[in-house]
């Protein structure tokens, strides 16, 4: 890590290669960082979207931490399957900390960490699509890490809830990954694209297509305040 700057920890691809004395981590990280994301607060600003993405690039790399697998079909599966689960133990903690002690956090003071607008933003969101909101968040930034949370502060039924975090898990899980490997192969195959060789560029294409219905959902509330105040 002699070359190591802050700015590589919002590049997803520094926890997929990582190691500690010679020996691969990204696996743990990946499924740490997913599980943080859906089930930490704090986790928002870490890399969600792009990181399943480029985990389907490094699919094999990623599952040979435990074991090999010849067939490029099982290390995806395995893979999406590993992340869901993480995924799905991120979301049933956040349900638990916003049912035992979420309604503390309407009166947290802003920090780094936590920004109190996006816990608003996913209540509305939230109370306006109930539970397929759960489903929809997964494919959000920052919507995802505060929806769970908002379905236990309101105790949303427990096997509804699970249903939907199931559901949503293996539906973000397996979509991204499979899409980062297969699209992976076909350009390499079709077009002898290297996609590890842009790396970057797919990250801002990635962040730019997640983001974008915030925008214009930020957009639309702006106009809406504009005419109510007009």
């Amino acid at each position: 890590m002699e070359d190591f700057h802050w700015t590589k920890l919002f590049n997803p691809e520094f926890y997929i290669t990582m190691e500690v004395g010679g020996i691969p981590i990204g696996i743990y990280m990946v499924l740490f960082i997913v599980f943080a994301e859906t089930g930490l607060f704090a986790g928002f600003f870490l890399p969600g979207d792009s990181l399943l993405f480029l985990s389907g690039i490094y699919s094999r790399e990623l599952v040979q931490t435990f074991f090999f697998l010849p067939s490029d079909f099982s290390n995806v599966t395995i893979l999406s399957l590993l992340i869901a689960a993480a995924a799905t133990l991120g979301n049933t903690f956040g349900y638990w900390f916003g049912s035992r002690s979420g309604q503390f956090l309407y009166k947290k003071e802003d920090s780094f960490f936590f920004k109190k607008k996006y816990l608003i933003e996913s209540q509305l969101f939230f109370e306006k699509h109930g539970g397929k909101a759960i489903i929809y968040a997964r494919f959000l930034p920052i919507v995802r890490t505060f929806v769970p949370i908002i379905a236990g502060i309101v105790h949303m039924k427990k096997t509804k809830f699970m249903f939907y975090n199931i559901l949503s898990s293996l539906m973000w899980s397996f979509f991204l990954v499979f899409a980062g490997h297969y699209l992976y192969g076909m350009f390499l195959d079709q077009f002898n694209i290297d996609l590890k060789k842009h790396i970057e560029k797919i990250i801002l294409i990635l962040i730019a297509v997640t983001t974008f219905p915030l925008v214009m959902k930020a957009i639309r509330s702006k106009k809406s305040n504009t005419n109510t105040a007009a």
